[in-house]
């Protein structure tokens, strides 16, 4: 069995409220990928409306933290 090489990321969870529309969120995401380098990992809706976004990236010392 070979080893392949394992690329470490940093994950983080944006919460977003249930009142917040399908286009606040992709907006809110859109920003964190342009200027923070995160892309999506995890979606979660529940059933009252609440979104739990979870994002990473490649860990990397020269990326900014992600805003909250």
């Amino acid at each position: 069995m070979t080893a392949t090489p394992r690329t470490d990321y940093e994950y983080r969870s944006v919460f977003l409220p249930k009142d917040a529309s399908r286009t606040q969120a992709k907006e809110v995401l859109a920003l964190h990928a342009e200027y923070g380098g995160w892309e999506l990992a995890r979606h979660v809706l529940w059933a009252d409306g609440r979104r739990r976004v979870t994002v990473r990236r490649k860990k990397s010392a020269m990326l900014p933290p992600l805003a909250t």
